[in-house]
């Protein structure tokens, strides 16, 4: 059974996306695309064995120049959770409609290794109150950005965490790993 890992920039006030990302201008989003955490972030994302995400944060992506049905992560798996989008599933690429929690939890059961849910705060509501979320890693990022995308988007869950790792870069990026636990 695979483990799934929430692993996600977020801003000091719980923001996956500010405004400058949801608008598609980067240029005047506050998060931090540069910086001495991403050489870390990089070489930790090689150890997923499939990547996870809500159809805007994969159309995230096509600001960098990716396209439909392309991989945004070369070398892993991408599930991509949409209703609305319309491309054709590939071996690199699923575009999975209907039930997303329906569909993580069994392929949670049908598949070994770290699943990576790299967005969707959605999504990721929809995730951690089925209890499907077995690790948060936040690279939170020193910003406030006031309103955006929530880390886990209308779902407000109340549980404790067990820190398991945490480190600071230069840039003022702290990553911190959480076990969730359950009751």
């Amino acid at each position: 059974m695979a483990s799934l890992v929430y692993h996600v920039a977020v801003s000091l006030d719980n923001f996956i996306a500010d405004q400058g990302m949801i608008d598609g201008k980067l240029d005047r989003t506050l998060f931090l695309f540069d910086g001495d955490h991403v050489p870390d972030y990089l070489s930790n994302i090689q150890h997923y064995a499939a990547v996870l995400m809500g159809g805007k944060t994969y159309e995230f992506g096509f600001q960098f120049g990716a396209k439909p049905g392309e991989p945004g992560y070369k070398g892993l798996k991408h599930y991509i959770f949409s209703n609305t989008m319309e491309f054709e599933s590939n071996t690199e690429v699923e575009l999975v409609r209907g039930d997303a929690v329906d569909y993580i939890e069994n392929l949670k059961k049908e598949t070994d290794g770290t699943l990576w849910l790299c967005g969707g705060g959605q999504l990721a509501g929809s995730l951690i109150e089925r209890k499907l979320i077995d690790q948060l890693v936040l690279k939170v990022n020193p910003i406030l950005v006031g309103s955006g995308v929530p880390l886990f988007g209308d779902a407000r869950p109340h549980l404790k965490l067990e820190l398991i790792d945490s480190k600071c870069y230069e840039c003022g990026v702290i990553k911190s790993t959480y076990n969730i636990i359950y009751p």
